[in-house]
């Protein structure tokens, strides 16, 4: 069988309305992928900057998987969370990309959005904090119904991934 390294590390978030960010992940592969080694999901630390605008996550990625086809190419998802001055945690936003399917290092940038509310919704977010919420987490990566949404554009994730293929040449696939 084929095989995928995925090695690297999410370096932080940007362009946040506000500090004292974490970020839930994970990576999600179609059926022909198995997972060898590796945590696939994954949580990082609270971040709270000072005087800059970048939270700095720092956190470790490390997935070996196996295929039998292309189909299913791994997905990072996102669930950016902030902690606030209650001890309260409230989902900021939502994203996704797709893992590089080229070998060597790649700077990658995962763009977030957010789900609008009601009017009221909204007016009791402004007031009381919290955000809504999807009742479907495959909701993120699936675009099943995804365009359905109405959404606002959040922050950025960035991550630093190496990817190192291996027997794809064995089963007619080039790199």
């Amino acid at each position: 069988m084929a095989e995928v390294h995925i090695i690297g590390q999410l370096t932080g978030a940007s362009e946040f309305p506000d500090h004292r960010l974490f970020c839930k992940w994970g990576i999600h592969a179609g059926g022909a992928w198995k997972l060898i080694a590796g945590s696939k999901d994954g949580q990082t630390q609270v971040d709270n900057p000072q005087n800059e605008e970048f939270a700095a996550f720092c956190h470790p990625i490390d997935l070996h998987y196996a295929t039998k086809g292309l189909q299913g190419w791994p997905r990072l998802h996102v669930q950016i969370w902030h902690h606030d001055a209650f001890g309260r945690n409230e989902l900021y936003a939502y994203g996704f990309v797709h893992i590089p399917s080229s070998p060597g290092p790649h700077e990658v940038e995962c763009m977030t959005w957010k789900p609008n509310g009601t009017f009221k919704e909204e007016l009791m977010q402004y007031f009381v904090g919290g955000c809504p919420q999807l009742k479907n987490p495959e909701l993120i990566y699936s675009g099943a119904d995804r365009y359905k949404l109405h959404t606002t554009a959040m922050g950025k994730v960035h991550a630093q991934l190496n990817v190192i293929l291996r027997n794809f040449d064995k089963f007619g696939i080039e790199s």
